[in-house]
């Protein structure tokens, strides 16, 4: 059988002496990555709070007029976010992230800025530290089911919550909105800048339940049953992964160990 190849420059090369040919002058390039990549969910905002009331009454509304993405931070979300900047703090060094990417969302951006406020006021991180805000990072889109309690789209929507259930979360899309796997496409995009632009550096990512869970869905490279295990992300967990023998691996995930002075 003929060897396979391809035509270089007009010529026809086999397969191995093309790599051969053009590997043999160009070094190979090392992996670019964060040297620590760290992710957190915003604190508990208002929308939290009046979703877990809605649930457990079982009502069909939640009493929330603004966007999505105007939505706060509860008080209890802004003292976990303290804790969340205490910690980060108290990080040894050269895990300490000088750099942050955050979802431009109202509940993210107040979270990021109060944890630098707190782990600056502690001499950690320098006052000045900019927050680099991405819309890539920002919480998934739930077009027509947008703020609604679960009776309410069992109720106002039968047909979605059914195609829900047969689908599966990673790829139901709802009218206007996105999967699971639509939101893990923007976050590979992001990934790649993120490791081109932080390459070693420790790094952290503060972001929203679902995009928090793509992250790991794509770096530690889960199967769809995998990803539907796991539990909900934590309001200002943390979870962690280091640079190792070029890739990204998991340290910590969802740990709220530092959240027990704000939980009390």
């Amino acid at each position: 059988m003929a060897e396979l190849g391809t035509t270089l420059n007009g010529q026809h090369q086999s397969t191995q002496s093309q790599h051969h040919h053009l590997t043999a002058h160009r070094p190979a390039a090392a992996t670019r990555l964060p040297s620590v990549l760290i992710a957190t969910r915003h604190g508990e905002s208002t929308a939290n709070v009046e979703f877990q009331l809605a649930e457990a009454a079982g009502a069909l509304s939640v009493p929330i007029s603004c966007r999505d993405a105007d939505i706060p931070l509860s008080l209890h979300g802004r003292e976990q976010a303290r804790a969340l900047g205490r910690w980060w703090a108290a990080l040894p060094s050269a895990d300490r992230p000088r750099s942050v990417w955050c979802s431009p969302y109202v509940r993210t951006a107040e979270t990021a800025g109060i944890a630098l406020a707190q782990a600056a006021g502690l001499g950690a991180v320098p006052v000045s530290l900019a927050v680099r805000y991405d819309e890539r990072l920002r919480d998934r889109e739930l077009g027509v089911l947008e703020m609604l309690p679960k009776a309410a789209i069992e109720a106002k929507h039968p047909e979605e919550a059914a195609r829900r259930r047969k689908m599966g979360e990673l790829y139901y899309r709802p009218p206007g909105g996105e999967s699971w796997a639509d939101v893990a496409l923007r976050v590979r995009s992001l990934l790649r800048d993120v490791c081109e632009e932080e390459a070693g550096r420790p790094v952290l990512l503060v972001a929203h339940d679902c995009t928090v869970l793509m992250l790991r869905y794509a770096l530690d490279r889960l199967t769809e049953e995998q990803l539907v295990a796991l539990g909900p992300v934590h309001n200002c967990s943390t979870s962690m992964w280091r640079a190792q023998e070029g890739r990204l691996r998991p340290d910590r995930w969802n740990v709220v160990d530092h959240l027990a002075a704000a939980e009390d």
